[in-house]
């Protein structure tokens, strides 16, 4: 378990030639934040009808789009799962099962090359009975303390939304329970105390429901009972960006009922409900934290600020993993004895701590590659206790993952893969400490004269930046090379080296080369990487991508009639500011799911919980800073040359309003300047609803940016 700290609309038509707008002026594309509304839709229709005749029309595209339908079909993919009672649980899509099969097989079975499932749910069947486009979104499956067995909830969205429903399963069954739980479709969250009881936070009514939409009420819901008698837990405030709650499994199989409310999206409170008391216990600990999982006593938190425990001399420093007595503190109510149990270096960070039977695993980024170690705690003479810690032997230089691990089984699946070499899931046995290959996957492409090679771009303040390049080993370094470059740069998140069928198959086995820009706001090197470009000094971010970009050009890899950027959602947002900041680099951009008003983006769906990431509107200072970063707001035709964007996004995202890539291209439009646009119906944040429409939206995205980016004279002749 790892807690994180986790879109008004008017019809105003009409705006003048490559008009700028600035912070005065009236917004005349708000009728464009309607999403259902018929003007925008039909605005939408138009433009997909446009972008979808030219690029399908271009002869790669067919190719493209069988390629990606093939590798993300294919059934020579790794079934990732769980275990429970001997059985490995796993979600499975194909070309037939478009929605795909909630399925089970026998642990022996599934180790064999050709495992003998069990079809829980057919989401084809239940979408088609039930005239819904139902995406799975997940379980939450609870042991039933007395006799054996479990309950299960089961997340369903229609469309892909983050909003979900959510209905009771019965496994052994193979169907839904008519008097289970039951709760309609909403942004909500649930997690099981017992078989009987299960701690909600949803849409329980007027004023309960946070300002970016979700909620800030967790109830105890009692089996049989309605919801609306359950009884109120915690309320938060509808400023909290959410509460929500969770439970920590002990080692004999009971639940601590928690919650967190999250003041911010890196800020929160966590609350204990003991059994039978009336009052919630605050855990003391520091907003910026996050809660890891607990071995053999010790509670595991993860800093992301500097902390001296009250009490304590020692002073923890932001990054810092460090562990306390849970027992005492259940027995106290007060914060034991904190210990340090790993500290990373400046080229460090830690991920999460997993626990098996008998085992804790811990998963840390090590200059952006991946390695997990195990923890073993000793106590010495003084009270203190020391970590020991003995690196697992799995493939350097790539990206290793704790697939599956839960405190009761010794199995733990662990996976690994880096930019050429296709996924493995490896079986890792607790108690021997030995690790087997189970199942990897054959290549997806030809590997054949490629080379990977991290390099390093020094940023305008003089941080060194690193970044990946995935490249033919042939290359001239004449500038002549068509290449990709892809970045995020926010919410802690990082960008690590992976598999990439599709880009290897449509960009890599074409002669392009791939770049993975590890920039400032994500999480490669811990806490402090990503607070460095945080609201006002978000300029670093870009200053970090533009410096990867001139680096790429500066070596002779490529120029900018040959290199083009991609990056969805929080990356979409770059990619905005790229088109404004420096649309003398690249000739391509495509802009995925993104946020591009960033004076309105706190007004539209879940934007008000994403202020402590970019800073408010409201705030004049803050304000004024996004006022000069904004994409919508700095979009100047007549002040420069812009490259020929692909927005790409989706009606059903409920995260981030389509209104933002939809305003954005209107720009373009009113400005008589070309750019390509495509918005899925469906979908959700991923811009998919399946992995046939997947296949669909990668092979329009690669066959733009092969159409902009290779030679003249390779794209007629192909």
């Amino acid at each position: 378990m790892r807690l994180h700290k986790l879109h008004q609309w008017a019809s105003i038509a009409g705006v003048s030639l490559s008009m700028t707008i600035s912070a005065a002026d009236g917004d005349s594309h708000l009728w464009l934040e309607e999403i259902e509304g018929e003007r925008a839709l039909n605005w939408v229709r138009e433009q997909n009808k446009t972008t979808l005749q030219e690029l399908q029309s271009d002869p790669r595209y067919a190719v493209f789009e069988e390629e990606a339908i093939e590798l993300l079909t294919s059934k020579e993919r790794i079934p990732y799962g769980s275990i429970r009672d001997g059985w490995v649980y796993n979600f499975w899509q194909d070309e037939v099962h478009v929605r795909g099969l909630w399925r089970r097989a026998k642990l022996e079975s599934y180790q064999t090359e050709n495992p003998e499932w069990e079809v829980l749910i057919d989401f084809d069947e239940l979408a088609e009975a039930e005239g819904r486009n139902w995406v799975f979104k997940g379980v939450s499956v609870k042991e039933i303390e007395s006799g054996g067995g479990y309950v299960c909830l089961v997340r369903i969205s229609d469309g892909g939304k983050d909003a979900v429903t959510v209905r009771e399963f019965d496994i052994e069954k193979r169907e839904f329970v008519e008097d289970g739980f039951f709760l309609p479709e909403a942004k909500q969250y649930t997690a099981w105390i017992d078989e009987n009881h299960l701690m909600v936070a949803t849409d329980f009514g007027p004023n309960t429901l946070t300002e970016s939409g979700y909620p800030f009420v967790v109830k105890s819901w009692k089996r049989g009972t309605p919801l609306s008698e359950a009884r109120e837990l915690i309320r938060g405030q509808p400023q909290d960006v959410l509460v929500r709650p969770f439970g920590i499994e002990m080692d004999d199989g009971s639940v601590l009922a928690c919650a967190s409310e999250a003041d911010t999206f890196f800020t929160s409170q966590d609350w204990w409900f003991p059994d039978g008391e009336e009052e919630a216990v605050q855990w003391p600990l520091p907003p910026k934290s996050s809660f890891g999982s607990h071995f053999r006593d010790w509670m595991f938190v993860t800093l992301e600020q500097d902390w001296q425990p009250e009490g304590q001399g020692e002073t923890f420093v932001n990054g810092d993993l460090v562990a306390f007595r849970l027992s005492e503190f259940l027995e106290t109510r007060e914060l034991p004895p904190v210990h340090l149990v790993f500290r990373p270096n400046a080229r460090q960070a830690v991920n999460w701590v997993s626990v098996a039977k008998g085992a804790a695993l811990l998963s840390i980024n090590d200059n952006v590659t991946t390695k997990i170690l195990r923890l073993e705690p000793t106590e010495v003479e003084d009270g203190r206790v020391t970590w020991e810690m003995e690196e697992l032997d799995l493939p350097e230089n790539g990206r290793a993952g704790i697939a599956f691990a839960r405190r009761t089984e010794p199995l733990v699946f662990l996976t690994y893969e880096n930019f050429l070499t296709p996924d493995s899931l490896l079986l890792y046995d607790s108690g021997t400490n030995r690790i087997d290959t189970l199942k990897s996957l054959p290549e997806k492409f030809d590997p054949e004269g490629l080379v990977v090679e991290q390099r390093f771009a020094e940023s305008k303040d003089g941080t060194e930046v690193p970044y990946f390049v995935v490249r033919r080993n042939d290359v001239a370094f004449d500038g002549s090379i068509p290449t990709l470059l892809n970045g995020y740069g926010g919410f802690a998140i990082p960008l690590l080296p992976g598999y990439r069928s599709t880009t290897g198959k449509l960009w890599l086995e074409n002669g392009g080369a791939f770049v993975l820009a590890n920039i400032r706001g994500g999480g490669e090197f811990g806490p402090a990487w990503h607070q460095a470009g945080l609201k006002t000094d978000r300029q670093r971010i870009y200053d970090d991508f533009i410096a990867v970009a001139e680096d790429l050009i500066d070596s002779g890899l490529t120029s900018p009639s040959h290199l083009g950027i991609i990056g969805g959602s929080n990356g979409g947002l770059l990619m905005g500011v790229m088109l404004n900041q420096r649309p003398d680099l690249w000739k391509a951009a495509v802009v995925q799911v993104p946020l591009l008003d960033m004076l309105r983006y706190h007004l539209l769906l879940a934007g008000a919980s994403w202020v402590d990431e970019y800073g408010s509107p409201d705030d004049p200072e803050e304000r004024s800073f996004l006022e000069g970063i904004s994409p919508y707001h700095n979009f100047r035709p007549d002040e420069q040359e812009y490259p020929v964007p692909f927005f790409v996004t989706s009606t059903k995202d409920d995260r981030v309003h389509p209104g933002h890539a939809r305003k954005m291209a209107k720009l373009f439009e009113d400005a008589e300047l070309p750019f390509y646009y495509y918005e899925n119906i469906d979908g959700g944040h991923s811009a998919a609803a399946n992995q046939l429409e997947r296949a669909r939206r990668t092979a329009l995205e690669f066959t733009y940016l092969a159409k902009l980016l290779f030679p003249e004279e390779q794209s007629s002749s192909d």
